[in-house]
């Protein structure tokens, strides 16, 4: 069939007037004389496919949406009416699978206002089914002798993921990757056996902080500076801000000969931990967040290393995230974690939080491997 582009427009616009006016079968037949030319494109296939619905034609419709999202295969709509009809056919893999498609492409764009409620009927469906389906695993593990009382934490993790409560986070590091490391958010500090003795002189520590707080802070400078040598792509509000602040015993390496003579027993008691005493290492420093601040989630520079936090100063609604792990600061009790793994902190309280933050070598690298690494970040090679 031949028709003019004049002709198709006027037969669409009857199409659509018969579709507003509730005569589903006389728009359904305008469009598809529009249709049977092989001219149309998926707009008009998405009318086709509505006016199949409005005429209570599933197997209508749902063939032209497969034409549909031939042509346009992010089209949110035309995703969620084709959901609808696996749904009704029973099939609710795919349509899950349509739902979450569409729901995935429409929070990276603007939506309509009349696309709304469709979309939140779309969530509604996923997370009801999704919740039947937790249901029914949870049921199948008890019965298999595996409930969640006795199940392991890594398999409680991964039903976690599964489940969509927690997400994937692996390690990401801005500047050095060595591969092949594990993906461990927290470490147990009992797995190190310098550990009892940084933390015995928890007491000691906090005691040459106390010192130097009481005369002020002006020793803290803020952690994130800007340098006009140096480009920064971001807009981090703490940004020259004293809202974060350190005051550093050493910085990538560099020692600062005041505050370690006001913190000897401090610089003494990170002798035990295995520091990475390469260039632009170690680095050793009191970090302050004020009352109210919070530092955004990011990643470190590179995952050869863990870093450790010493909590010396903690109020309460502070908190630290690291992956999907969120942990409270235990005044005196080390907290190890993989900072290339995106993280977080917070102070909701109304007083500063302190911490001793220094960074150790991850333990699975071997001997030879800390000095390959040692000998990378010497020079310009690097870069």
């Amino acid at each position: 069939m031949q028709l003019s582009n004049q002709e198709a427009e006027r037969l669409i616009r009857i199409g659509v007037d018969a579709l507003r006016q509730g005569r589903p079968a006389t728009a359904r037949e305008h469009f598809e004389r529009v249709t049977q030319t092989g001219r149309a494109n998926g707009q008009i296939w998405l009318l086709l496919a509505a006016a199949c619905r409005a005429d209570d034609d599933t197997v209508g419709e749902e063939a032209a949406l497969d034409r549909v999202l031939a042509l346009e295969p992010r089209l949110v709509r035309a995703l969620i009416m084709k959901a609808d009809c696996r749904a009704k056919a029973g099939d609710e893999r795919a349509a899950l699978n349509f739902y979450e498609s569409a729901l995935l492409i429409a929070a990276g764009q603007q939506t309509p206002n009349d696309l709304v409620p469709e979309l939140r009927r779309a969530e509604a469906w996923v997370a009801q089914v999704k919740a039947r389906v937790e249901e029914q695993r949870e049921s199948a593990l008890r019965t298999r002798g595996v409930p969640p009382e006795i199940r392991s934490p890594r398999f409680q993790k991964s039903l976690d993921i599964l489940s969509g409560r927690k997400r994937i986070f692996v390690q990401e590091p801005t500047g050095y990757y060595f591969p092949e490391l594990p993906q461990i958010q927290f470490y147990d500090p009992a797995r190190f056996d310098w550990v009892p003795d940084v933390e015995a002189a928890a007491g000691a520590i906090r005691n040459e902080l106390e010192a130097i707080l009481a005369v002020g802070t002006e020793g803290f400078r803020p952690y994130l500076k800007r340098d006009a040598n140096r480009p920064r792509m971001d807009d981090n509000h703490l940004l020259d801000s004293k809202d974060w602040s350190a005051l550093f015993l050493c910085e990538n390496g560099k020692m600062f000969e005041k505050a370690l003579e006001q913190c000897p027993h401090t610089w003494e008691a990170v002798q035990a931990a295995p520091l990475p005493r390469i260039a632009n290492s170690p680095t050793v420093m009191f970090s302050l967040l004020r009352a109210g601040a919070r530092i955004a989630p990011h990643t470190g520079t590179h995952n050869a290393r863990l870093i450790c936090h010493l909590p010396l100063i903690v109020p309460s609604n502070c908190g630290f995230r690291v992956g999907n792990e969120v942990r409270q600061w235990e005044e005196g009790k080390l907290l190890i974690f993989d900072d290339t793994i995106e993280h977080e902190a917070w102070n909701e309280s109304a007083e500063d939080r302190v911490v001793l933050i220094f960074d150790v070598w991850r333990p699975e690298l071997s001997e030879r491997e800390r000095s390959e690494v040692a000998a990378l970040f010497q020079g310009p090679a690097l870069e």
